[in-house]
C-alpha cells in the first residue's frame, strides 16, 4: 500500500470551537480523503476538544491517527509525537484554531513534487485582524534563499516540508520551549533543505487570533519570552557558522523577538523583571550582535540594545518612557554627526558614550514620526478620510533627501503633504476609507502605519553618511494621541469597523474588521483601553 502524500499534524489543547472549523477545513481538501493522513494529537486539553477529535476520527476511519497524551505545556511535544507518527511524503503542520483553503495541500503536494521542493511555503493570512508578515509571499517563486530573501521574517512551521529530510537530519522541536519551538524547527528544515519554493496565488492558511486570548504565545510573559530569544539565539549560533549567513537570521532575532523584549509594556513590569531582561538582553548584545547586524536595525532598536549592554536599567526605561508617552526628541547636530537627544544623552552623570545616541548613518531616523491628532474628514470629493497629523524630529528634512517622506498602512498608500509647524517638520497624512477597506479580505486585517524616506543625496551634507541609494522606513509612533471614533463603512452587502489603533509597543495600526457582536465588543474593549492611557 503506498504511503499518503501528506501527514497533517495537529497539536491541540483547549481549542474549541475553533477546532472544529480546522478539522472540517481538512477533510474537506481537494487532494482526497484517500491522499492525506490527519495525525491529531490531544495534549491534556479539558474542554470538549478530545472528544472532538475521536468524533472525526469515527466519521472518517482511516484518515485520523488520534493521540491522547498528558499536557506537556507547550505544542512541542504534541508536534513531535505527531511526527512520529506521520506515515507521508510530506508533513504539514496546522495550528488548531487555524484553517486551510479548500485546494491549499492539492497545490502544495504539486508544487513539492513539481519543483523538487524540501520546503513549500503557501500565502499564509491573518484572521481577526491577525497580522502576518507579508513580505516571502510577494510572488510565487519555485526557488529562494534562505539568507537572501525575506524567508527568515516567516519561520512559522506553517509550511510543507519533505519527511524524508526531517528524518534524514533528525529534526524535531525543541521540547523545553513551552514557546516558539517552532522557529528551530522550521530554520534547521530549510537551513538543510535542497530548495525551498513559495505559492503566492491562493490563501493556503488562515491563521486565526483568538478573541479570547487564550493560546500559551499570547499568555507568555517577558521571562519565558528571554529564555526562549536566548535559546533560539543560540540555536542559531550553533547551527550556522559566523559569518553573513548567521547575522542574516540573527538579525531578523534581535530586530523582531529580542526588540520586542523592550517595547513600551517593558515599563509596566516589575523592578525585577525590569532587571532580568535588562540583563540578559545586554549578554546576548555582547555576544552576537555584530557591526554588520547593527546596520540593519532601525534606530529604536539599536538605541535600546546599546543600552542593555552600555547602561544601567534606569537608562534604559528613561529612553522606552521618552518614545511612550512624550516622543521622539530633537536631533542634535555636532562635528557633522547627529544625535538622538533622549535623556541620558551627554550627561556626565550617566556617563554613556555618544555611539549610543548616533543616528548620523541610521537611514530611518529621518523617517520618524510622531501621531498628534487623528480625525475623520471628508474631502473636496465628498469621501470619508483618515487625517493623521504628525511631526518629524528633523527640521530639515527636505533639505537632506532627494525625494518627500511617503506614509503607508502596508500596501495602501497615504497622500502626504508638509504643513507649517512648530519646532521639527509637520506632515499631514491622509488614508482614503475605501482604500483602507480594499484588500482587506471578508476576515478584516490591521495594517501597520510607516514613514519610508529616501532615497538619500550623497551630494548633501547628511546624505555622505548614508550608502548610495539607501532608504529609510519605521513605524508610526502616536504617544500622546486619544483614540478616534470608529468609522462604519459599507463593502458590498458586509459592513465593516475602521479603527486606528495602537499596538503594545505604541505604533500606530489601522484596523479593519467585519461587523459581528463578538468583533464590535472587543474592538470598543480596545478603544476604551486607548482613552484610558
Amino acid at each position: 500500500m503506498n504511503p499518503p502524500d501528506v501527514s497533517v499534524v495537529v497539536p491541540v489543547y483547549n481549542t474549541m470551537p475553533y477546532l472544529t472549523r480546522c478539522l472540517t477545513s481538512l477533510v474537506e481538501q481537494t487532494i482526497g480523503l484517500d491522499r492525506m493522513q490527519i495525525v491529531a494529537v490531544d495534549d491534556g486539553s479539558t474542554d470538549r476538544s478530545g472528544a472532538e477529535l475521536d468524533r472525526f476520527a469515527r466519521r472518517y476511519p482511516g484518515v485520523f491517527t488520534v493521540i491522547h497524551q498528558a499536557n506537556s505545556g507547550g505544542p512541542a511535544g504534541p508536534c513531535n509525537r505527531g511526527l512520529d507518527a506521520a506515515t507521508g511524503r510530506y508533513v504539514f503542520f496546522v495550528g488548531a484554531d487555524d484553517h486551510l483553503g479548500r485546494d491549499a495541500l492539492r497545490r502544495l503536494v504539486e508544487a513539492a513534487d513539481g519543483w523538487g521542493s524540501d520546503v513549500v511555503l503557501g500565502k499564509v493570512v491573518g484572521v481577526n485582524s491577525r497580522h502576518i508578515y507579508q513580505d516571502i509571499f510577494a510572488r510565487t517563486q519555485p526557488e529562494v534563499d534562505l539568507f537572501d530573501s525575506p524567508l527568515p521574517r516567516s519561520l512559522a512551521n506553517t509550511k510543507l516540508f519533505r519527511r524524508e529530510l526531517l528524518e534524514q537530519h533528525g529534526v524535531r522541536y525543541l521540547e523545553d520551549l513551552p514557546i516558539g519551538s517552532d522557529l528551530p524547527f522550521t530554520l534547521e528544515a530549510c537551513y538543510r533543505a535542497r530548495r525551498i519554493s513559495v505559492l503566492a496565488d491562493y490563501d493556503f492558511y488562515y491563521a486565526v487570533r483568538r478573541f479570547s486570548a487564550t493560546n500559551i504565545t499570547y499568555l507568555s510573559r517577558h521571562p519565558e519570552r528571554l529564555r526562549t530569544v536566548a535559546a533560539t539565539t543560540a540555536f542559531v549560533a550553533d547551527l550556522i557558522p559566523p559569518g553573513k549567513q548567521r547575522d542574516a537570521i540573527l538579525a531578523r532575532r534581535f530586530d523582531h523577538e529580542i526588540a520586542k523584549l523592550l517595547e513600551d509594556d517593558l515599563l509596566r513590569l516589575d523592578r525585577d523583571t525590569q532587571q532580568l531582561v535588562h540583563d540578559g538582553i545586554g549578554r546576548l548584545v555582547e555576544a552576537y550582535l555584530t557591526e554588520d547586524i547593527a546596520a540593519q536595525l532601525n534606530a529604536e532598536t539599536r538605541i535600546r540594545l546599546a543600552l542593555t549592554r552600555d547602561g544601567a536599567l534606569d537608562d534604559l526605561l528613561a529612553v522606552i518612557r521618552q518614545d511612550a508617552r512624550t516622543g521622539v526628541p530633537v536631533t542634535v547636530l555636532d562635528g557633522g554627526r547627529r544625535y538622538a537627544a533622549y535623556p541620558g544623552f551627554r550627561d556626565s552623570a550617566r556617563g554613556l558614550p555618544d555611539s549610543c545616541f548616533d543616528v548620523t548613518a541610521v537611514p530611518d531616523w529621518l523617517a520618524k514620526l510622531d501621531a498628534t491628532t487623528l480625525e475623520w474628514t471628508t474631502d473636496e470629493r465628498g469621501d470619508k478620510v483618515l487625517t493623521i497629523t504628525a511631526v518629524s524630529p528633523v527640521p530639515d528634512l527636505a533639505a537632506v533627501v532627494a525625494t518627500p517622506l511617503s506614509v503607508s498602512a502596508e500596501e495602501v498608500p497615504a497622500r502626504v503633504e508638509t504643513v507649517d509647524g512648530g519646532a521639527g517638520t509637520a506632515i499631514r497624512i491622509r488614508f482614503d476609507a475605501d482604500d483602507l477597506l480594499a484588500g482587506c479580505g471578508a476576515t478584516g486585517r490591521r495594517r501597520a502605519v510607516s514613514a519610508q524616506v529616501g532615497p538619500f543625496d550623497p551630494s548633501r551634507a547628511l546624505g555622505a553618511a548614508m550608502a548610495t541609494g539607501a532608504a529609510g522606513s519605521v513605524a508610526v509612533r502616536a504617544p500622546r494621541v486619544r483614540a478616534t471614533v470608529p468609522l462604519l463603512r459599507r463593502r458590498g452587502s458586509r459592513l465593516f469597523v475602521i479603527t486606528p489603533v495602537l499596538d503594545d509597543s505604541g505604533r500606530l495600526m489601522i484596523s479593519v474588521v467585519p461587523v459581528t457582536a463578538s468583533r464590535v465588543a472587543a474592538q470598543l474593549r480596545r478603544t476604551l483601553r486607548w482613552r484610558g492611557r
